[in-house]
């Protein structure tokens, strides 16, 4: 049942009239088989895992079988991705997909799920985190669960730098700005520091805060007030580019003011680890995998606590199980090593995406790619027993986790496709800045690479190595950087082919 109407009148945000897609129309444009864009999508080069390669392609093809058209009457605005088991859509999953959709942008517009949500804006700012097929919202404003987590302006980024589209950012920025000041509104405490609940963190059953599964508790929660810090930061420089200082100024105070916070009152010094705290100063007996939202803003960890707070990534003990890496660390309070349980160990893409893009932030290459190979081999493996894709992985064993659901392609999507290509394969690109990076340290004595790889809006470029030689082909010029164990090398490409000797 739809609760988009609340009962009393709210303040408005003055930025929501500036937000185009909530006037915006439905045009119906036709989704094309999977059939017809299959040979055009980046095909990756791996003659020795041919089990990564058919993985691949059929999680594309699950994924184009997720494609969906608004029905009739709906207030959508674009056509989507979805899940075909969920009735509803939900902002969490969403912005997941579009991180490895944007690999298949020149033939179907992922980034429209997200203008979904975006046209079912309210005029206070407030956008629900679960909306129906008819565009209508799941949730009342003030449920502790209607909205989150955050990340919708990440996902932006993260499609703009490799993309560079700037003419999306100039769209997106004001509902966006909206949205991130009615959580400031409406979902801190005074300290300035930020609460969810397990389902509007997306962790649903952890055990990191007793009883929150559907209430915060008090309890100021780490990964909330990490993504706050981590928005702000994203839209500063949107609003900088837009030339929009007052804007760039509140921003940049908020994330000061939280980095000052998070460091002084959720860093548990005996732990060596962020974590949630409640009223009384108390920290959580649980080491959340949200913690690592933390690497994504290069200023928010002093140094000295940086390699400590890594650490736990390395160790057995923690979050080093035979699947890496478990939504809690095997030493915390309620983990299960069995099936995972959920969010209590259970190995989920999503969460994984998000260190792996960490790591790279912080200059931990290698641990990226190692994680990457150990992650991507155990789905594999359960791939290869299942003939299919799960919701979540158990922490120990490559196998599906419990509960969990198959064919999900949603997020897990991430692993076969955005993870493959951009921490096994080791190709990203900042398109603004017209750069690529190929960061080489797959263990293999053969060529491999990635054919077809997207490059802004309608460029391609194939890239194919060993040991001693890369190629790359492409039909428009960028600067490469090249990095391995040994050497980092930089050289502009010109269109054509480029044969550089390493």
């Amino acid at each position: 049942m739809s609760q988009s109407q609340s009962t009393y009148s709210r303040p408005a945000e003055p930025l929501v009239s500036q937000n185009p897609f909530r006037q915006k129309a439905f045009e119906r444009q036709t989704i094309p088989p999977f059939s017809e864009v299959k040979n055009h999508l980046p095909a990756p080069v791996l003659p020795e895992s041919p089990a990564w390669l058919e993985m691949y392609w059929r999680s594309w093809e699950i994924a184009w079988s997720n494609l969906r058209q608004p029905t009739a009457n709906s207030a959508f605005v674009a056509n989507y991705i979805a899940p075909t088991f969920q009735e509803h859509v939900f902002m969490w999953n969403s912005a997941f997909m579009t991180l490895f959709g944007l690999y298949g942008r020149q033939w179907f517009n992922f980034m429209g799920t997200l203008d979904n949500f975006y046209a079912a804006q309210h005029d206070d700012g407030f956008i629900c985190r679960e909306i129906d097929r008819d565009g209508q919202d799941f949730f009342c404003p003030f449920d502790p669960n209607s909205t989150g987590p955050n990340i919708l302006a990440w996902a932006e980024w993260r499609y703009f730098r490799a993309t560079g589209d700037d003419g999306r950012l100039s769209q997106v920025f004001w509902p966006l700005m909206a949205l991130h000041r009615w959580f400031r509104a409406n979902r801190t405490w005074p300290s300035g520091l930020y609460w969810a609940t397990g389902l509007s963190s997306g962790m649903t059953n952890q055990p990191r805060v007793p009883d929150s599964q559907y209430h915060h508790r008090h309890w100021s929660w780490v990964d909330a007030s990490v993504q706050a810090a981590m928005n702000a930061h994203i839209l500063e420089q949107i609003a900088v580019s837009l030339k929009e200082p007052e804007m760039a100024a509140e921003l940049a105070a908020e994330r000061a003011q939280l980095i000052t916070l998070i460091n002084e009152r959720m860093w548990n010094s005996e732990a060596n680890f962020y974590q949630d705290v409640a009223p009384n100063g108390r920290f959580s007996p649980v080491k959340s995998i949200g913690a690592y939202w933390a690497l994504l803003d290069n200023e928010l960890i002093p140094e000295k606590r940086l390699a400590p707070f890594v650490r736990h990534l390395r160790e057995p003990w923690a979050f080093n199980l035979p699947h890496r890496i478990p939504s809690q660390s095997a030493d915390s309070e309620g983990y299960n090593a069995e099936t995972g349980n959920a969010w209590r160990g259970a190995v989920w893409s999503a969460a994984n995406y998000m260190v792996l893009k960490g790591l790279r932030e912080i200059g931990q290459y290698g641990l990226a790619h190692e994680i990457a190979v150990n992650h991507v081999g155990n789905v594999c493996e359960a791939y290869q027993h299942t003939d299919t894709f799960w919701e979540n992985y158990a922490p120990e064993a490559a196998v599906p986790g419990s509960p969990a659901r198959s064919d999900f392609v949603g997020w897990t999507g991430l692993t076969p496709i955005a993870i493959l290509l951009e921490d096994v394969i080791g190709i990203s690109v900042d398109w603004p800045l017209r750069r690529v990076v190929w960061d080489r340290r797959l263990q293999t004595d053969g060529r491999y690479g990635v054919r077809q790889y997207p490059l802004g809006s309608q460029g391609t470029a194939t890239f194919i190595g060993d040991r001693e030689r890369v190629t790359v082909t492409t039909d428009t010029p960028f600067t490469l950087t090249i990095r391995d164990v040994e050497q980092s090398l930089q050289t502009a490409v010109p269109a054509g082919e480029t044969e550089i000797s390493l």
